[in-house]
């Protein structure tokens, strides 16, 4: 009896990029196959990663067992090339293969022409051509193919045998340093994470010490033992090499997500990816020094925590603009920009809150130009007991097209106690005879 079922193409895509990244425990470059040839597998670049597992043939061995185990059958081949490595898993004689440096053409000699990831109509050509196998092709004039062909026959012809490159495109970013352990026995609790996590990421010091950087965005990855594959990614405010504060951020970011990480069975391989760097300067660290930098880093690995606990778009910090307007001086931005302040005037007093836009004030001056004596706000009457000002802010005349009237602004305090930053618009008497009153922000 045949069965037909729909191909169900986005739950296909789904699996495949589920199971790539559980391939990730291999290395972390891993990339699937083009949609132009069916999105059915995908490449592990295995280069510096092979000896964690004794090499190679011990590396394909664990891989197709595991797939094996896991319901996938699968078709492996290792080659210097991804064209090539492709070709001998699609069409090879073997269902796992491992070609030898420097033999892609005596791999690709008895492979037929679809073997190159040609469309449908070049390899029906080369089929009426009398071009069969690859081999029939690799010695044959270029010239002919060049004038006859797409540029696509000579530049898979190329990748296959490692003439030209062939960039791959990986599923996660790829980091710049990695770290991995296989645990043997699984591990399932929290504890146990963050401190697999913490040599993991000793693990890799040296190396950021060695080239004067340190981690800014990093990634975890937890393999659990069913084939699940979970990543969490970590950003923080400033660079850092420190193993306990990355662990700290670890911890957060799992207490945070403990309903979405299901540890199944358990988790029986850990790796951690840097996959930003930034310089890092060194610095003393005896004798208890302690200044700015010191400082600085502090309150970076607070904004850290902080961002792990409420999440990265709630913690936000002001960033100064060039501007004297009270409304347009600051800005909120990302935590992790660090902007760079100017050194405070104390001779401009500023509140601690600014009210989003002013709110209109009545006013009683014993003079049009005075400071107030009385004024009402939000249908509340206030008795000015100090008043300091004027400061006076003229509009910004380099924007074109803007008038704005001057303002002259005063800190009152009222017989509560009670501080208010008020401004008067319009100059009595030449931008105006009947000057406006404003509450613009609130002091402590």
């Amino acid at each position: 009896m045949v069965q037909v079922r729909y191909v169900d193409q986005v739950a296909d895509d789904a699996a495949l990029k589920k199971l790539a990244l559980w391939a990730t425990r291999y290395t972390p470059a891993v990339s699937s196959w083009g949609e132009e040839n069916g999105a059915d597998g995908f490449f592990l670049d295995i280069a510096g990663a092979s000896h964690l597992f004794g090499g190679e043939e011990k590396l394909l061995a664990d891989l197709s067992l595991r797939l094996s185990r896991a319901g996938f059958p699968a078709r492996l081949a290792v080659a210097d090339t991804p064209g090539m490595a492709w070709a001998l898993a699609r069409y090879g004689s073997k269902s796992i293969a491992l070609l030898p440096s420097g033999r892609e053409a005596d791999g690709l000699n008895a492979l037929p022409v679809e073997a190159l990831r040609l469309s449908h109509d070049t390899c029906v050509t080369l089929r009426r051509l009398g071009f069969k196998r690859i081999g029939q092709l690799i010695d044959q004039p270029r010239a002919p193919f060049a004038g006859r062909f797409e540029r696509e026959l000579l530049l898979r012809l190329d990748q296959a045998l490692g003439r030209a490159g062939e960039p791959l495109t990986y599923i996660v970013s790829p980091p710049i340093y990695h770290s991995l352990r296989y645990l043997l026995e699984p591990i399932s609790t929290q504890q146990a994470v963050i401190a697999v996590a913490i040599r993991l990421m000793r693990d890799l010091v040296h190396a950021l010490v060695r080239d004067g950087v340190g981690a800014r965005v990093l990634r975890l990855a937890l393999y659990r033992v069913d084939g699940e594959a979970t990543l969490i990614d970590i950003s923080l405010s400033r660079p850092t090499r420190s193993a306990e504060h990355v662990a700290r951020l670890i911890d957060l970011k799992l207490e945070r997500f403990e309903a979405f990480i299901d540890s199944g069975f358990g988790f029986e391989a850990l790796g951690l990816s840097i996959t930003a760097t930034e310089s890092m300067d060194l610095k003393q660290t005896e004798f208890g020094v302690f200044d700015d930098s010191d400082k600085s880093e502090r309150r970076a690995e607070l904004v850290d925590r902080l961002k792990q606990r409420l999440g990265p778009q709630s913690v936000r910090q002001i960033k100064p603009l060039a501007s004297h307007l009270p409304e347009r001086a600051e800005m909120p931005c990302a935590a992790n920009e660090m902007p760079e302040w100017p050194q405070p005037d104390d001779t401009r007093l500023r509140p601690l809150i600014l009210l989003p836009r002013a709110e209109e004030a009545e006013v009683m001056a014993l003079v049009p130009e005075g400071p107030p004596r009385h004024f009402r706000w939000r249908r509340e009457a206030h008795t000015v007991r100090e008043a300091q000002g004027p400061e006076r802010i003229a509009a910004e005349w380099w924007r074109d097209g803007e008038q704005r009237p001057t303002r002259d602004y005063y800190v009152v305090e009222d017989e509560a106690g009670q501080r208010f930053w008020l401004y008067r618009e319009g100059l009595y008497g030449r931008e105006t005879n009947t000057p406006r009153w404003f509450v613009h922000g609130l002091f402590a």
